[in-house]
């Protein structure tokens, strides 16, 4: 399992945060190039699991459905994540899923309880998308990923995505290292210079796009 420190960061821009990162005495440097990711967030018709994220239950998971580039309604390689949480500590399963289009996104219900082995009736919640940036230290023991330019859409409110309407502006910046590494953690840490905050793209989600909800 790994720990996954974020920070939801609304007060610098984009370029700053990432010089931030780029002068860490740690030599943070990019590992990837950036890229879109898009994500559709499953949950019961009672959003249970957004309630056990918001009570801050120790012990949860969430289904999600992943794929990456700027194609948003044709979805040529999914796959699907259960990501599990026990504290601070994160892990996660992942399955392929067969292409499908956006707008028969609940048609997979069935396929994917299957592969997970629940019987909940998930339902897909939230549709979003955001730029994410990659950063790692040379010994490949610390990661950090900038995410920017985050889109929602809600798939209960309106199952037919046309286009994004609903966007936020904040910033989220993610440490990341397995728990083997927590001890090194002081090295990293401390340099941030951001205040570590508790953020859920989902959570985010479901409160912008129904809050007639609450």
């Amino acid at each position: 399992m790994r720990y996954e420190r974020k920070y939801r960061i609304s007060s610098f821009d984009l370029d700053w945060v990432r010089q931030s990162v780029k002068h860490h005495p740690a030599s943070f440097r990019k590992i990837f190039p950036d890229r879109q990711i898009n994500n559709i967030y499953w949950d019961t018709v009672g959003l249970q699991m957004y309630k056990d994220n918001v009570m801050g239950i120790a012990k949860r998971q969430k289904f999600r459905l992943r794929w990456y580039g700027n194609e948003v309604t044709n979805i040529s390689n999914p796959k699907l994540e259960i990501k599990k949480r026990m504290n601070e500590l994160g892990d996660k399963d992942i399955f392929n899923i067969n292409p499908f289009q956006i707008n028969t996104a609940s048609d997979l219900s069935t396929e994917i309880e299957e592969l997970t082995k629940v019987n909940t009736n998930l339902i897909p919640v939230i549709l979003n998308s955001y730029k994410r940036s990659y950063w790692g230290t040379p010994d490949r023991k610390f990661r950090i990923t900038i995410d920017y330019d985050m889109q929602f859409h809600s798939l209960m409110n309106e199952k037919k995505f046309r286009k994004y309407f609903l966007h936020d502006n904040a910033i989220i910046l993610e440490l990341k290292y397995d728990e083997t590494c927590e001890e090194e953690s002081d090295r990293i840490t401390p340099h941030i210079p951001f205040r570590r905050s508790k953020n859920s793209k989902y959570v985010i989600g479901v409160e912008m796009t129904h809050q007639t909800l609450f």
